[in-house]
């Protein structure tokens, strides 16, 4: 992957598509997105080719069609947006992300104890 990873909002939902089920041809992920997106095989194949470009995916020839698999793992690009994301809303600070939920009441009870659970392993890890 070269540098810092950046994916559109487009480009996200054709890596979910990979990381579910690799290889997919383009014809594949057209039919499984069409209804909701109404992308056409140009479309989609340009989206492969900047995620090409970006080191996001590789081809194999097979048979006829390409076969698309990730290269990067669905947890790193998540990593790099999370941190793209604190630094360009909050200034990289996750408390103030978190105090805003809070304060904004989008919170809920679950989130609060999945949050607990979370810090509760973190202060593990970092106790050990």
């Amino acid at each position: 992957m070269k540098g810092k990873l950046k994916l559109s909002d487009g480009e996200w939902r054709l890596m979910n598509l990979l990381w579910q089920n690799a290889p997919r041809t383009i014809a594949q992920m057209v039919n499984e997105l069409k209804d909701e997106t109404g992308w056409k095989k140009n479309t989609v194949f340009v989206m492969l080719t900047r995620l090409e470009e970006k080191g996001a995916v590789r081809f194999e020839e097979g048979g006829r069609s390409r076969q698309y698999y990730p290269c990067i793992r669905r947890e790193d690009a998540a990593a790099q947006e999370t941190e793209s994301f604190l630094a360009k809303v909050y200034g990289g600070s996750l408390q103030m992300m978190v105090s805003s939920m809070a304060g904004q009441r989008a919170l809920s009870r679950q989130d609060i104890d999945e949050l607990y659970e979370i810090l509760r392993r973190a202060e593990q890890e970092v106790q050990e």
